[in-house]
C-alpha cells in the first residue's frame, strides 16, 4: 500500500503540475465520478454545462482499479468527484486525491442510504487485502436506493453552485420521473417472477434484492471461486428454491455460471450492472428475473 501511496502522491503532483504548464483539454469545467450509472445521474443533472469524466473504464472493476497518469489529470482537473461510498478503488485512492487537489469537493454518494453489511476488500495490493464486515456498496442496483443516490449529486451540485439551483432542480425532477418508471416497471415484473431466488457470480444485486423481496445468492465466496463443497452447498440451495436464473456480470469468467446452471436446470444471462443506461439495464435484469426475456 505505501508504495502505491508514493505513486499516487507522484502521479497527482505531476498532473497538477502538468494542469497549470499545459493547454488545458477545453475550457468546460470538469466533474469526475467513479462509475458509469453516476454519469448517466449526474448528466440528466447538470446537461452540458459541465464535461464528466469516467473514473473506471467500461471493463475494468472498481474494486481493484488503480488510476492511470492521464486519469489522474483529468481528476486534478475537477471541481467535484462523486463517489459511490465504499468501493475498493475510492478505499485506497479518495484520501490521497483530498490532501493533493484540497480545492475538490468529494461527494459521498451513499449519504443517507439504508446500508446492507457485508465482507469487502480493503487495501489495494493483495498483502494489504483483509475481509472484515463493511457495507455492501452497489448501491446503484436498486431504483429506491438509486433515488437517494441520485439526490445526493443533486444537493451538493446546489450547495456548489448556488445560482443554479433552478436548473439543477428542473433537470432533477425529470431525473427522478425515470427513477420513479423504473421503479414501477421492476416492481411489477417481479411480482409475476417465477422464483423469488437467483443466482450471480459477484454479488452486485444486493440492493435490487432488498428492495423488492428476492433472494440473491453468489456464486463468489469471499471474493474467490467457490471450492467444491461451497458449489455442491450452493446447488442444493439452488434445486430447493427452484432457481431459473443465473447472472454473470460483463467480463466475468463463465464457467461456474454454467456449472450451475446445468445442475440446476436454470440459464445463465450476462448483465452489466456498471454500464451507462442505469434505466435500460435495471428494467432488463428485472425482465429476465420475470421469464420475460429468453436471449
Amino acid at each position: 500500500m505505501k508504495t502505491n501511496q508514493i505513486a499516487v502522491w507522484t502521479i497527482l503532483s505531476l498532473a497538477l503540475f502538468m494542469g497549470c504548464k499545459s493547454d488545458k483539454k477545453s475550457d468546460q469545467k470538469v466533474l469526475s465520478v467513479t462509475i458509469e450509472p453516476q454519469r448517466f445521474f449526474l448528466e440528466k443533472i447538470v446537461g452540458n454545462s459541465y464535461r464528466i469524466n469516467t473514473v473506471v473504464p467500461p471493463g475494468a472493476s472498481p474494486e481493484t482499479y488503480e488510476p492511470t497518469p492521464a486519469m489522474m489529470l483529468d481528476l486534478a482537473e475537477s471541481e467535484m468527484y462523486f463517489k459511490v461510498g465504499y468501493l475498493g478503488f475510492e478505499n485506497a485512492w479518495a484520501a490521497d486525491l483530498a490532501k493533493n487537489n484540497p480545492k475538490m469537493t468529494i461527494v459521498d454518494c451513499s449519504r443517507g442510504i439504508d446500508l446492507i453489511m457485508g465482507e469487502h476488500d480493503h487495501g489495494s495490493d493483495e498483502k494489504d487485502i483483509h475481509r472484515s464486515p463493511a457495507p455492501d456498496p452497489h448501491v446503484w442496483s436498486s431504483p429506491k436506493t438509486a433515488k437517494i443516490f441520485a439526490r445526493n449529486m443533486y444537493r451538493a451540485l446546489v450547495f456548489a453552485n448556488p445560482d443554479s439551483t433552478r436548473f439543477y432542480k428542473t433537470n432533477f425532477e425529470k431525473l427522478e420521473k425515470i427513477i420513479d418508471e423504473t421503479d414501477s416497471i421492476v416492481s411489477g415484473l417481479l411480482r409475476t417472477a417465477p422464483s423469488r431466488s437467483f443466482i450471480i457470480y459477484h454479488p452486485a444485486l444486493s440492493y435490487l434484492a432488498r428492495d423488492y423481496d428476492l433472494i440473491q445468492h453468489s456464486i463468489e465466496f469471499e471474493g474467490k471461486n467457490p471450492s467444491p463443497s461451497q458449489m455442491k452447498s450452493l446447488v442444493d440451495v439452488a434445486k430447493s428454491e427452484q432457481v431459473k436464473v443465473v447472472f454473470i456480470q460483463k467480463g466475468f469468467d463463465r464457467k461456474n455460471a454454467e456449472v450451475v446452471a446445468r445442475e440446476v436446470g436454470a440459464k445463465v444471462f450476462e448483465i452489466n450492472p456498471l454500464g451507462y443506461e442505469w434505466d435500460k439495464e435495471t428494467i432488463r435484469i428485472a425482465e429476465i428475473l420475470a421469464g420475460k426475456r429468453d436471449e
